[in-house]
């Protein structure tokens, strides 16, 4: 009887308090109903299932269903079992109305964000499927602080072919996106007694906010004509560099910078950390390197499948040199990812689906970046592009002074799309000029065309 008492049935708190038990569970019911606690057409316990719960007798149940029944708080139906009864609901005082916020527009080039609508649900539920099939029982707890052993593994076999990052699975640490490695490498650097971060000249806000709660200021790195001038950064601890595709304005470190940064780093002690945000995408020729091959034990790798797969799945790497990987561990790590999650890539990792979808979304963003080109150059011939060898973006440059009116134009057209001004660090006095970031990649298929026109009609 105790075995079954745990399985059937459905659970409902009441606390029956009275002179007697028919009378307090009477009382109970009729309250959770009177407040609404129990919605109308909410079916209850059977009367032996409640009786069991309550540890009372299956008459006393009875009986109080039938007094409610009676009273008209409650119904019951051969085969359907004892239920709240309708009723009429006190109409509430009207609510003033509240404005309206303005709805999302209905065209978007916002960079950074991958074709959602092309995200492989058959793949990643049939690798999910497996992954659970096959994960040991231990998978369901607390586990590793740096994450799965198969996505460590997974990962370091991946970024070592794809990317050629020198990654033991014992030194990664799984994050849930770079924003949360970038959190936790920056309370590292703090607790420390680091002060100071540098940072590329143009980038998003909401980093270098992550930093500066983290205690730590944030310095921009000059800029020339060839780009980020990262062999020498002052003062600073650590630097944060995006060295295969620099976010938003493309281009990639300079071979020459990247060996003198990484000597800065051994000369002085300090850090680099190396976001390879969309290092697989590139479209003219090979794949840049990682820069953590050049001294694994002076940079910080960080990786997502934000771009490859969704940023919703908030799956992230990071490779940490040995030396900082306890300080990392005790900040956090992999126990911010579900489980399922983690199996989940490691085996669309392992299977192949990985490259499949990287090498597919290849294909259809390249295809993507050429519509732009053509149509630009065909509907603006005068608007040059900038910054389109790789990535999910490429950058419009404008005639000085119409950054602003163009967003404007663009906003009138609905189409939702970032000036270079918004990526721009505070601290930079010497700005590289007006110009749209376009995220070719972000709207869905059907609405591709579309969006391309209402770009059109808002470039001067």
């Amino acid at each position: 009887m105790a075995e079954r008492w745990a399985t059937f049935g459905m659970d409902l708190h009441l606390d029956p308090s009275g002179p007697g038990l028919r009378r307090g569970l009477t009382d109970a019911l009729r309250e959770a109903v009177r407040g609404g606690r129990l919605a109308p057409g909410t079916r209850l316990p059977s009367s032996r299932s409640l009786a069991a719960d309550l540890g009372i007798a299956r008459n006393t149940v009875a009986d109080a269903y039938a007094d409610l029944i009676a009273e008209g708080w409650l119904t019951a139906r051969q085969g359907s079992g004892t239920r709240v009864a309708e009723r009429p609901v006190p109409a509430r005082p009207a609510a003033p109305t509240p404005r309206r916020a303005p709805g999302p527009l209905p065209y978007s080039l916002m960079p950074g964000i991958p074709d959602l609508a092309s995200f492989p649900r058959a793949e990643w539920l049939r690798a999910t499927r497996r992954a659970l099939a096959a994960a040991p029982h231990d998978a369901f707890g607390y586990g590793d602080p740096r994450g799965r052993p198969e996505l460590r593994e997974a990962l370091a076999g991946y970024l070592s072919r794809v990317r050629g990052v020198r990654a033991d699975p014992e030194h990664v640490v799984v994050c849930s996106g770079f924003a949360h490695g970038l959190q936790l490498l920056s309370g590292v650097l703090r607790a420390r007694g680091a002060r100071t971060l540098a940072v590329e000249s143009y980038g998003l806000d909401v980093h270098w906010d992550l930093v500066h709660r983290a205690g730590l200021r944030t310095v921009p790195l000059d800029r020339d004509a060839l780009g980020t001038r990262a062999e020498d950064p002052g003062d600073a601890d650590a630097v944060l560099l995006n060295p295969a595709h620099q976010f938003p304005l493309g281009g990639a470190l300079r071979p020459e910078r990247r060996a003198a940064v990484v000597e800065w780093a051994r000369r002085t002690g300090g850090l680099i950390l190396e976001d390879d945000y969309d290092g697989e995408f590139r479209y003219d020729r090979q794949p840049v390197g990682a820069l953590q091959d050049l001294d694994p034990g002076r940079v910080v790798y960080l990786g997502t499948a934000s771009k490859a797969l969704a940023p919703g799945l908030r799956l992230g790497w990071m490779v940490v040199p040995p030396w900082l990987l306890p300080d990392v561990v005790d900040h956090g790590g992999g126990r911010t990812v579900g489980v399922v999650e983690q199996l989940a890539l490691a085996e669309f990792l392992t299977s192949g689906a990985y490259d499949r979808q990287v090498r597919a979304a290849r294909l259809r963003y390249r295809r993507r970046r050429d519509a732009l080109v053509r149509a630009l150059a065909d509907g603006a011939p005068h608007v040059r592009v900038t910054g389109i060898a790789a990535g999910l973006h490429a950058v419009l440059q404008l005639p000085p002074g119409t950054e602003q009116s163009v967003q404007r134009s663009a906003t009138w057209q609905g189409l939702l799309v970032k000036g270079l001004g918004y990526f721009r660090h505070p601290g930079v006095t010497d700005p590289v000029g007006d110009a749209l970031v376009v995220g070719y990649a972000t709207p869905p298929d059907h609405a591709w065309a579309g969006t391309l026109d209402a770009l059109l009609r808002a470039l001067p």
